[in-house]
């Protein structure tokens, strides 16, 4: 089994079952929340919904709702799969609806391939959805089913095979026109294939300018021309006057090379044979027509895209559908009409014109990019796309008269879209991407254990770090043999007694010897791979480690004060929780390392904690937690020490944002601090919370994680002199990966680790 076979699988069925999950947006806790949703309430929005259908958008999900719908003819590379194996994609297109543009999907998978059959089906469900997206039905069915739905249907329907591709390869285009001073009016594209994505996309650029005869479409036996026998009524209308010419002589002279087709078709010749600075989308997937090598190989100033997420200029799905959904759904469009898919496209060529934030630097680890070559169409994790493209096409709803509900300010809806934003970013992102390319040394003291080989083969991959597994080799070998796992990249370190762990025993005795230590106790302590590997660290063989998976955090963090002790100026090492909830991101400080700390140690924890807020791009705003709200508990010394704390902090660190003591629901709910406690700058707005000890913390935090569906990402832990970090226990190898991500980032923030 290949290595990305078994993480697919594992993937997949580890856990709850597949990608999706539905959960209830209102309570059920109480006899009156279930008389309200259920009998005899829920007979109140049925009588409103009977009267006045249109209501089923105020009283039910429908107006936030997508149906994702297949047969399994034509799904991703693998072909007429059947619509139960083409499940897992549908699941998967829920999970970018959702993560993008927080729309809800249902996918559903309809077992027939006969049109008639299968409009049937689709027409029979509609009003349960606000929207349709077809996905991977086989061509030409579903030119006929895309347009029989649209017609019969009021709700959006949208084949994304078909338009998605069409609107981010048409955007990508018109900036390649421009940044190559090409118009798109007298711009000649050769397409390599004629399959509903390549169809839909001449369709969007002759609506954006390109002329028809400038359009020359082939398919596997070469150029559509009308001196061919037996073409389809859909090729057809692409013929080009003449004879049949095979690929490499349609392209001659040609502008743009549009490849929706079959890796490895185009070659570097055929590519020398166009016209000046020739443009060339190869979009094949998962290996491009051409590689971006290959082809400025042949004519180095060749504009190229694929759909690769590992080359630029990457034509992806994800940066259309989620926001065009959106926008449509948002004003109640009837349909998704040509003006819209323009808006889009413009919408999204102009972004990529824009000056790139940091924010979208940072999550690709880049120091620098602006619109050229290199960058023609925005990146897909850059958050601004649902800003932009949402708007528009909701704008061109209204405009071509298929809005319900045309959005009457488009500021504030801009305002409520960037509420949104926070739900479609991966937290841990940003770090990953940060971390990829300085090849920081991470130590793992369990090196045998299954779940750290598995991300020692992850983060290689991704070029997050360069993985130290400390261990018996034969074992650590054995190990990945039996899980299939491939250490190439990876570093095995054994504990031998060698000049290197004679080295480490005389500098760490030399630390010791006056607190407790004979050299002899320094030699059994390094038989410990934990602490072998924090001497490794000390001594700079490496940068940073990861352990405890399997221990306590004790046993990671004495070692660690033991050989690499305090970083300067601080007084306490403390951990932190990042917290993802209900789209807001918190900081807990400390639920792992200090059971009862005083008032100068919660000060410092305090600071810890708003580092890590730093560290995530956060600007920390800091409460201070108690069972009392700003004196109203005063003399009790579990609430003094907390408002002493508050006071330590204001004087030596002004600077921070910080209030207290206040209780949990002040800290985080804007209605109750806004109406109580409107003095207060931190009430109902604060992002780092600081638990008065060790209990409440660690309480809080698993509790939010395993009742209320919170994230936890950590611990990290803060305030020890070199990159440390522990384990929690269970942790899964995605945590694993992105824990080290963290810890790649404090190497960086030291200035350690090599670009």
């Amino acid at each position: 089994m290949s290595k990305i076979r078994e993480q697919a699988l594992d993937y997949h069925s580890r856990g709850r079952k597949g990608k999706i999950e539905v959960t209830a947006s209102k309570p059920l806790l109480t006899q009156r929340d279930l008389a309200l949703a259920y009998t005899p309430g829920v007979a109140e929005p049925c009588r409103e919904i009977h009267a006045d259908p249109e209501k089923a958008y105020e009283y039910t999900a429908k107006g936030n709702l997508v149906a994702v719908i297949t047969d399994g003819t034509a799904v991703l590379g693998l072909g007429n799969i059947g619509a139960l194996a083409g499940k897992p994609v549908m699941e998967g297109k829920a999970n970018l609806f959702k993560k993008f543009a927080d729309i809800d999907v249902f996918d559903i998978e309809v077992d027939s391939t006969d049109t008639e059959g299968f409009i049937a089906a689709v027409k029979a469900i509609a009003p349960t959805f606000g929207g349709i997206n077809l996905e991977d039905i086989r061509a030409p069915e579903c030119f006929e089913i895309e347009r029989r739905l649209q017609d019969e249907l009021d709700i959006p329907v949208f084949h994304d095979d078909q338009h998605g591709t069409a609107m981010i390869a048409a955007a990508a285009l018109c900036n390649a026109c421009e940044v190559s001073g090409r118009s798109l009016e007298t711009t000649t594209i050769v397409f390599s294939g004629a399959g509903a994505a390549a169809m839909a996309t001449a369709r969007l650029v002759i609506l954006l300018g390109v002329k028809k005869e400038n359009i020359f479409m082939c398919d596997s036996k070469g150029l559509i021309a009308t001196e061919r026998d037996n073409l389809t009524p859909e090729k057809l209308e692409w013929a080009q006057p003449g004879p049949r010419l095979n690929l490499g002589d349609t392209l001659k002279g040609k502008d743009v090379f549009m490849g929706l087709s079959v890796g490895g078709l185009l070659k570097g010749d055929m590519v020398k044979g166009m016209a000046t600075r020739p443009i060339v989308f190869a979009m094949a997937n998962p290996d491009p027509e051409i590689t971006p090598d290959d082809a400025k190989a042949a004519v180095p100033d060749a504009i190229v895209a694929t759909g690769r997420s590992d080359f630029p200029n990457q034509v992806n799905n994800v940066l259309g559908f989620p926001f065009i959904f959106r926008g449509a759904l948002d004003c109640r469009a009837r349909k998704i009409t040509d003006e819209m898919k323009v808006a889009g496209v413009r919408a999204l060529a102009d972004l990529a014109r824009t000056d790139v934030p940091d924010i979208v630097l940072t999550a690709y680890g880049l120091e620098h990019l602006e619109f050229g070559d290199d960058y023609l169409i925005p990146k897909p994790f850059d958050p601004r796309v649902l800003l932009w493209v949402a708007p528009a096409v909701a704008e061109a709803a209204a405009a071509s008269g298929v809005a319900r509900q045309p959005i009457a300010d488009m500021d504030l809806y801009r305002q409520r879209l960037e509420g949104m934003l926070e739900r479609s970013k991966e937290v841990i992102r940003p770090l990953i991407n940060q971390a990829r390319g300085h090849n920081a040394r991470i130590v793992f003291p369990e090196g045998a254990n299954a779940k750290i080989l598995r991300a020692a083969q992850i983060l290689v991959d991704e070029k997050i770090c360069q993985p130290v597994l400390v261990g018996q080799e034969w074992k650590i070998l054995n190990r990945a043999e039996q899980h299939n796992v491939d250490l190439t990249g990876v570093e095995i370190v054994e504990q031998i007694e060698d000049d290197h762990f004679e080295s480490y025993a005389n500098a760490l005795w030399k630390d010791r010897q006056r607190k407790g230590m004979t050299l002899s106790a320094v030699r059994q302590a390094l038989r410990s791979r934990t602490t072998y590997g924090m001497m490794m660290v000390r001594q700079g063989d490496a940068d940073g480690l990861l352990g405890g998976l399997a221990t306590p955090y004790a046993d990671t963090i004495r070692p660690a004060l033991q050989v690499l002790g305090k970083g300067e100026q601080v007084s306490v090492i403390s951990g932190v929780y990042v917290m993802l909830f209900k789209g807001r991101r918190f900081y807990f400080g400390d639920c792992t390392v200090n059971a009862n700390p005083d008032a100068e140690t919660l000060a410092q924890i305090a600071q810890n904690t708003a580092a890590v807020a730093r560290q995530f791009g956060d600007t920390p705003r800091v409460a201070m937690l108690s069972y009392s709200d700003f004196g109203e508990s005063r003399g009790f010394p579990e609430v003094d020490k907390v408002a002493k704390a508050v006071s330590i902090l204001q004087e030596c660190d002004p600077e921070l944002e910080v209030d207290g003591e206040m209780q949990a629901d002040t800290a985080v709910n804007p209605t109750r601090a806004e109406n109580d406690f409107p003095f207060s700058t931190i009430a109902g707005r604060a992002n780092v919370l600081i638990f008065p000890d060790l209990g409440s913390g660690n309480i809080a935090y698993k509790l939010l994680r395993e009742l209320g569906g919170a994230t936890a990402v950590g611990p990290v832990l803060i305030g020890l002199s070199h990159p440390v970090n522990a384990l929690a226990l269970g942790s899964t190898v995605d945590d694993i990966v992105n824990m080290a991500a963290i810890t790649v980032n404090q190497v960086i923030a030291r200035g350690r680790g090599t670009k």
